[in-house]
């Protein structure tokens, strides 16, 4: 089992048209395969050690390498990429096994 965490931190001078563009084309990645995606916003839990200044979350969860990478180059995640890159001004990626 493979772990993909990705973490977007959105422009702060993006309009509302511009953030609902990002959402909706986020929502695109979970059409790629895989064995699980999640697409969030940061919790209301609050704690010291937790980290909410982030602005989306995208979750996979691949059986194995050979099927990240296999997502990594297909079309849907190329095209959101080069889509929205414009729009973050951070991303944040943490994968595990």
């Amino acid at each position: 089992m493979l772990v993909h965490a990705v973490y977007f931190w959105l422009r702060p001078d993006l309009s509302e048209q511009e953030q609902a563009q990002f959402a909706a084309n986020l929502q695109t990645l979970a059409t790629i395969p895989s064995k699980g995606c999640y697409i969030g916003k940061p919790s209301s839990t609050d704690r010291p050690v937790i980290d909410r200044s982030y602005t989306w979350a995208l979750v996979l969860l691949f059986d194995d390498l050979a099927e990240h990478d296999a997502y990594q180059v297909h079309p849907t995640h190329q095209a959101f990429v080069a889509e929205n890159k414009s729009l973050w001004s951070r991303v944040q990626i943490y994968d595990s096994e």
